[in-house]
């Protein structure tokens, strides 16, 4: 089959279309012919070197969210068969004519997506996201009805995700972004409050308010303003720390406002946990989202497709930040 593989740590320039052995589903894997996959930051940080893989994943083909059908399935699974349309979490390969998933890690594509034709590229921007969203902000973070949330980069899949989940479940939402494109975007997926972090103070903008929980992939000096708006009792969840760990100029983290404010700060990576972890997760989501997404109440929002072979144009448009959307690769089947 063909594969995209990252032949050495660097730039896009570094993924290139290969021929490479066909993987076969083993025990509680399933076998899915990819239609689409969706492209991530993380996969990015592989293509650098800086993310590598699980042991038992693919480690130099890329991918962590594919949807398709179901050719081949492994000796213990009863829950999927051939032939069943899905999308999947997968550890990595997913930048494949197929690619191996855990049964338990697969999720019907939603009905309501059997009215486009595009539905697999649709159903493909969906589990890294979702995955990643329902644990960090519904599970790590807690947000209940009512409360206020902030989520940084609104119109990144993550953002687009969570702006429209929080709003689901009844809490109010806030987002950055950087261009009053982007901005316009946000509120028209349901955030209340949009900023452009371009042109004014996040903080500022949103001191008076004030935040119950906070989703980051920023880091660098974000730090310190996420504390500050938080209200007490409030959850600050990092998925990345983009601009780093560390807060420089003048600006400081003031550790006695998480004592003062009973402040919760924690933050979670997916890929490394077990299939277990990932399985009861897709059950929640199964469970909790996946009724959102059947009664058409989610707008998925794609800002490219490219073919599977140029998925060196599909990274350099993920580092340019220009895009407001997921990006997804098709495999172009008879």
């Amino acid at each position: 089959m063909k594969a995209i593989v990252i032949t050495q740590p660097g730039g896009p320039e570094v993924l290139q279309m290969q021929e490479v052995a066909m993987p076969h589903p083993t025990g509680s894997q399933v076998r899915i012919k990819v239609f689409a996959a969706g492209v991530n930051r993380p996969d990015v940080f592989q293509r650098k070197g800086n993310y590598p893989p699980p042991p038992d994943a693919p480690q130099d083909i890329p991918g962590l969210e594919v949807a398709g059908i179901i050719d081949q399935t492994g000796p213990e699974v009863t829950i999927w068969k051939p032939g069943d349309s899905v999308c999947a979490l997968l550890a990595g390969g997913g930048y494949a004519e197929y690619a191996l998933a855990e049964a338990s890690h697969c999720l019907p594509i939603p009905v309501a997506f059997n009215h486009y034709s595009d539905a697999f590229a649709r159903a493909a921007s969906l589990p890294e996201t979702v995955f990643t969203v329902w644990h960090n902000v519904f599970q790590r973070g807690r947000l209940r009805k009512g409360e206020r949330f902030l989520v940084h980069g609104g119109t990144s899949g993550i953002g687009i995700t969570a702006i429209q989940l929080a709003r689901a479940f009844g809490a109010s939402v806030f987002t950055t972004a950087g261009s009053e494109e982007k901005c316009a975007a946000c509120d028209a997926l349901g955030a209340d409050i949009s900023i452009n972090y371009r042109e004014a103070d996040f903080e500022e903008q949103l001191r008076e308010l004030g935040t119950d929980v906070i989703l980051d992939m920023v880091g660098g000096n974000y730090i310190p303003k996420n504390l500050r708006l938080l209200r007490e009792e409030g959850r600050l969840v990092f998925i990345n720390t983009m601009k780093g760990g560390k807060v420089t100029g003048e600006d400081v983290v003031d550790f006695s406002l998480i004592m003062r404010k009973r402040l919760t700060v924690t933050g979670s990576t997916l890929r490394n946990r077990d299939h277990a972890f990932k399985a009861a997760l897709a059950h929640e989501i199964r469970e909790n989202v996946w009724p959102v997404m059947e009664r058409g109440a989610f707008q998925t929002v794609i800002a490219e497709t490219f073919p599977l072979a140029e998925a060196a144009r599909a990274h350099a448009l993920m580092e340019s930040s220009d895009h407001i959307g997921k990006i997804i690769l098709l495999n172009q089947w008879p």
